[in-house]
């Protein structure tokens, strides 16, 4: 007796035609490509272009072969060079095409690229401690918050992991969901995580070239670490963490 194909089998039994249009076949507004900022919110910072970053060279079966998790970390700063090209290799822009699309340096489903990347800076030579965020289409920082407690409070709503505040930088991925949802709907969300894991192992690869180290965090409390950040936690909301610290 012949058997269904797999394919055939799973599609017979899910109601994949029930699923809600997405937006975009409805005719909606087209997501913006990165979230709005405002000048007065805090000063830009001029970061080098990737290109006049030098970094060691690095394998990339050594760097594969080589990347572990790291927890703590040496009390070495991480250069302003560094965090330029750790930004440049997880969410640098290559190509935009207005208004519709942008390449990146991560795949991502249907080049939406949802994620905003908050900074929290520990120990970053020529950045004051305090919390930031990186404008990819302009390549600039944009520094947002300066009290003294700040890495406390994120430490807190990370399950006061210890991490947190030991790191030179930690990485806080935002998602603006209707970037993935606009073209994919519902399913759009499963797309945003699978993203997440595409942008986490590019900082793991990178952090091998600066003799530093990366922990991923998905353990957090997402309404207070959504509160701290000033987001929504529906439309926007932390989709993932990760601390980078000199070893």
């Amino acid at each position: 007796m012949s058997k269904k194909p797999i394919g055939q089998a799973f599609l017979e039994g899910t109601k994949h035609d029930t699923m809600p249009r997405p937006p975009q076949k409805d005719g909606a507004e087209k997501p913006a490509l990165e979230m709005p900022y405002d000048e007065a919110d805090g000063p830009l910072i001029d970061l080098k272009t990737p290109d006049r970053v030098q970094m060691p060279r690095t394998e990339l079966r050594e760097a594969m072969e080589a990347r572990k998790t790291h927890r703590t970390y040496a009390h070495k700063p991480i250069t302003l060079d560094e965090l330029t090209y750790a930004l440049a290799m997880t969410q640098g822009v290559r190509k935009t095409i207005k208004g519709k699309a942008t390449f990146r340096t991560v795949p991502s489903a249907g080049a939406r690229h949802p994620f905003e990347t908050i900074l929290l800076i520990n120990n970053v030579e020529g950045l004051e401690r305090g919390l930031y965020r990186y404008l990819a289409l302009e390549h600039k920082l944009q520094k947002l918050e300066s009290s003294p407690d700040i890495n406390q409070k994120i430490r807190r709503a990370c399950l006061k992991q210890p991490q947190i505040e030991e790191a030179g930088v930690v990485f806080l991925w935002i998602a603006d969901a209707y970037r993935t949802t606009y073209r994919y709907g519902e399913r759009g969300y499963r797309y945003i995580f699978l993203d997440a894991g595409h942008v986490a192992q590019n900082l793991y690869l990178v952090a091998e070239q600066m003799d530093a180290g990366v922990c991923a965090i998905a353990a957090y409390d997402d309404d207070r670490l959504n509160t701290l950040l000033g987001l929504d936690g529906e439309a926007q909301f932390t989709a993932y963490v990760a601390t980078l610290g000199k070893l």
